[in-house]
């Protein structure tokens, strides 16, 4: 069962890691945190994704007032969840919080040229 947990000083040090093909698309932890910091007067939300006990994954958004939207910034599964289907339950929760905050009604979804496993999974987000 997938779920979401905000991140503390407790479950922020996972090594989670992303392949080595993919890693120049998506932060680290470290670089997810601190944008989390960085944006933190924005509302940022980061949060550690689990499927049960397990963390597989992190993701991050806050409030783009300048575009009147939630920017879904940061957003990854480990190397070793991935193409399981975890990503786009998670995403649907993350989705779902920003609907229930209701500040927005628009998302700016975040992704680096090329990378086109990440296009094809916010595509997916399209039927969410």
């Amino acid at each position: 069962m997938i779920r979401l947990e905000e991140i503390t000083p407790a479950n922020w040090r996972l090594g989670l890691k992303v392949s080595e093909a993919q890693a120049h698309c998506v932060s680290s932890n470290a670089g997810l945190l601190a944008r989390a910091y960085a944006f933190r007067q924005n509302r940022s939300n980061a949060y550690v994704i689990y499927n049960g006990s397990i963390p597989i994954g992190m993701a991050l958004y806050y409030d783009c007032d300048e575009r009147n939207a939630y920017d879904f910034s940061q957003f990854f599964i480990d190397e070793r969840y991935q193409g399981k289907g975890f990503g786009l339950e998670a995403a649907r929760q993350i989705l779902e919080r920003m609907e229930h905050d209701g500040k927005f009604d628009k998302v700016i979804l975040c992704y680096i040229d090329g990378n086109e496993a990440a296009k094809k999974c916010m595509k997916s987000w399209a039927s969410i």
